[in-house]
């Protein structure tokens, strides 16, 4: 009965530490008289267990002490340990004092026998640990993946400590650049070598993973282990992120296959949280195009900050669903609304403000696919991204916004496309109305006391977004290949999805300083030649550039060999965020607003040339000349 109701092990524990006692109190008589213990001492130590052993074994039933497992033994383990050896210990001389048996024991048994019991109980727990794990351990080598872990610092020895209960890797060693740890052992690993020594160690330990466990570095690294491990045939994977760990967002055994953003080589982007805080917590926000990559992940970032209220305007009746979905039940505790409407719409737009009042408008709804506006979709691009612009911002201005942020595009710099070229007439309708509003010194026609600050953001590729290259690769691979380049040296600026919209959210802040009406330009850091992108892409996907062949078709209708995120007459200002600068863009006023205006409400339906040879009036650098490839 006794052993059913505790369970064999825990009943096998007991009858351990009953035993224990009797033998730390034996052991304690033996050192006592050197081994050859008395027979007056011998009846006196029979008397004493008596009373000792179930006073002591009973105080460790009554701390918890046969709760835990063995092999999971720790410090928190041994703490209640000795804290039960002490009292029991406490317990069994005050009742042998009051039994009177205290008197005639020797002092350096009742110092001795609780010692050698901590010592045996603690030491016969920590050695079946030890047996448990170095039998996992062995066991590992049949069952895990055999991995090599680039690093040894502390993410990587946090890394390997992890993985030493898991049955799906087996850590085999550690290379590190550092060369005071060549040769040392952590967390039972060797550091066998330098980073380059990784094809020598991958053969010689016929090492099928290998993990890169340094997140702070910069990305070269990475992209470097990635291809040697390509050359070698093994899997190169990756931890978390450093931003994503110090964030407590996941831990470092999650580990994960190495994605594209970990070889754009950018740092963490660093937001004035308390001001982004400010700026949207308790605040219902707007966004446009919510269901699109750019616009769902702003939504992501904003629920970030707690607004009061989160508005998702999409014409996408399916994207609109699927961001529903995801929000609904990750963002349970805020006030959302999933709305379908064009911007183009003025009387969808004032019922839509007049329900919810926003207080700030993030713009990301447009038409951005350059091929697909170039030809028979021109006016319509423009008719979505300008005068959609135009109708949302003049309610916007109408309703007392405080904040409309448009996402642009570098593609509006020196345009040689219809979508670049609509989307720096987009741009120029928001400088147009903050010269309007600067002009009229008043609020808003509401009565609103607020006036409406315009803050435009440029950047380059996102990674990933919808109807982008990468996604294209993916499937072309997938396929068996080929991947279709436009052009060997054609070049793009890319961050990722996340990146873009954080600095998107740091400039909506950052606007309004110099009145209003700025273009913010991200860094974007590098261009990055597509071909590599292809080859970093075949990588990734565990082949090689001779399984998946590249061809270059030529470029498209529209397409530019390199983009640019400034004019060649621009030159940026600093601003307090490293990765923001504001392009001081040529300005235009009101009356030039109120003709593109009318031109925009004219009953024609221009053909693609006409369209062109139109634009080339209202935006001057805009060439159509690449229209013609």
């Amino acid at each position: 009965m006794f052993a059913g109701r505790f369970g064999i092990p825990t009943f096998i524990a007991i009858v351990h530490d009953f035993v224990a006692v009797m033998a730390a109190w034996w052991f304690a008589y033996l050192f006592r008289f050197n081994f050859e213990i008395p027979q007056s001492d011998s009846a006196l130590l029979l008397e004493a267990l008596f009373w000792i052993v179930p006073i002591q074994v009973g105080i460790f039933l009554w701390l918890g002490l046969y709760r835990g497992l063995w092999r999971y033994a720790s410090l928190s383990d041994l703490k209640r340990l000795f804290i039960a050896v002490l009292l029991g210990a406490s317990s069994g001389m005050l009742l042998m004092y009051v039994v009177g048996l205290l008197d005639n024991m020797p002092a350096a048994v009742v110092v001795l026998a609780p010692l050698l019991l901590l010592l045996i109980m603690s030491g016969s727990r920590l050695i079946y640990r030890a047996w448990k794990e170095r039998r996992l351990y062995s066991l590992k080598n049949y069952e895990g993946e055999l991995v090599l872990v680039i690093g040894a610092g502390s993410t990587a020895m946090s890394l390997v400590k992890d993985l030493a209960s898991s049955r799906d890797w087996h850590v085999v060693g550690m290379l590190d650049d550092d060369p005071i740890k060549l040769g040392t052992r952590l967390q039972g690993v060797r550091v066998r070598g330098v980073i380059n020594d990784l094809p020598f160690w991958v053969q010689k330990l016929n090492v099928g993973h290998v993990i890169i466990a340094i997140p702070s570095v910069p990305r070269q690294i990475h992209r470097h282990a990635l291809e040697m491990c390509s050359e070698l045939g093994v899997k190169a994977m990756t931890v978390p992120s450093y931003v994503d760990l110090i964030s407590g967002k996941t831990t470092v055994s999650q580990i994960r296959e190495i994605e594209l953003d970990d070889l754009l080589g950018r740092a963490p982007v660093i937001l004035d949280n308390e001001g982004l805080h400010g700026f949207l917590n308790g605040k219902t926000i707007l966004v446009t195009g919510a269901g699109g990559s750019i616009g769902s992940e702003l939504c992501r970032q904003i629920m970030a900050f707690k607004p009061n209220h989160l508005v998702f305007f999409e014409l996408n009746e399916f994207a609109l669903y699927g961001v529903q979905e995801e929000f609904s039940s990750s963002f349970p505790d805020i006030k959302m609304s999933f709305v379908i409407g064009d911007i183009k719409d003025a009387v969808r737009l004032t019922q839509l403000f007049t329900q919810f009042h926003p207080s700030v408008v993030f713009h990301a709804a447009a038409y951005k696919h350059v091929p697909l506006m170039e030809r028979e979709n021109a006016w319509q691009a423009v008719l979505n991204n300008v005068m959609g612009t135009y109708v949302l911002a003049r309610v916007a201005i109408d309703f007392g916004v405080e904040k409309f942020v448009l996402v642009s595009t570098d593609k509006a710099v020196n345009p040689i496309n219809i979508m670049g070229a609509s989307k720096r007439l987009a741009e120029m309708v928001c400088q147009a109305l903050q010269q309007s509003i600067a002009h009229s010194g008043h609020g808003d026609a509401k009565g609103s006391t607020h006036q409406t600050c315009f803050v435009m953001v440029r950047f380059g590729n996102v990674l990933g977004s919808t109807g982008s290259v990468i996604p294209k690769f993916r499937q072309q691979i997938s396929s068996g290949g080929p991947i279709t380049v436009t052009h060997p040296e054609m070049t793009r600026y890319f961050m990722s999805i996340q990146e873009a919209a954080q600095l998107v959210l740091q400039a909506g802040l950052m606007g309004g300083a110099e009145g209003g009406g700025e273009i913010f330009v991200l860094d974007m850091g590098d261009p990055v030649r597509i071909v590599d992108l292809a080859n970093d892409l075949i990588r990734l996907s565990g082949l090689g550039e001779d399984e998946i062949r590249i061809e270059f078709t030529g470029l498209r209708a529209g397409e530019k060999l390199h983009e640019e995120l400034l004019e060649a007459s621009e030159d940026t200002l600093p601003t307090q965020h490293t990765k923001l600068r504001i392009a001081p863009a040529r300005q235009v006023d009101a009356q030039w607003l109120s003709t593109l205006v009318i031109w925009l409400n004219e009953e024609t339906m221009f053909s693609d040339e006409a369209l062109r040879r139109e634009l080339t009036k209202w935006v001057p650098e805009y060439s159509s000349n690449g229209s013609d490839h």
